[in-house]
């Protein structure tokens, strides 16, 4: 029983323990209300994005959905890890968000603690 407690301490205290990202210069209400990039308006902070990939690192899978919305696309990996993916242009995806699209996107991929541990950019979805 004391073993359990413990666990789950030592859990909260890492997810409550989780960096906050750098967000100067990223217009967080465009992104999050360009739900799958079907308006145009993501595409326009790309640059952005990519030049502060690494502001993304170690921060929480429910930090990123608070701060960039709701994920267009959720897939779970092996090993209980995640990915979420976001839209960044317009595509196939627009039509039905289950549509295959070769629209641009940026993939989060979250390890088993909930923290990101990877941020990808590419065409469509991630392998």
């Amino acid at each position: 029983m004391k073993a359990a407690f413990l666990s789950l301490f030592i859990i909260f205290l890492l997810a409550s323990c989780t960096k906050k990202p750098d967000l100067n210069g990223l217009d967080v209400a465009v992104f999050k209300n360009d739900r799958g990039a079907c308006q145009g308006d993501r595409v326009q902070q790309l640059a952005w994005l990519k030049a502060n990939k690494m502001t993304w690192k170690g921060v929480s899978s429910n930090d990123v959905e608070d701060i960039l919305g709701k994920p267009d696309i959720q897939q779970l990996a092996d090993r209980n890890q995640e990915y979420y993916i976001y839209f960044l242009e317009s595509g196939a995806q627009c039509a039905k968000i289950t549509n295959p699209s070769q629209a641009k996107t940026m993939a989060f991929r979250f390890s088993a603690i909930g923290l990101a541990t990877e941020i990808t950019f590419q065409n469509g979805l991630p392998d």
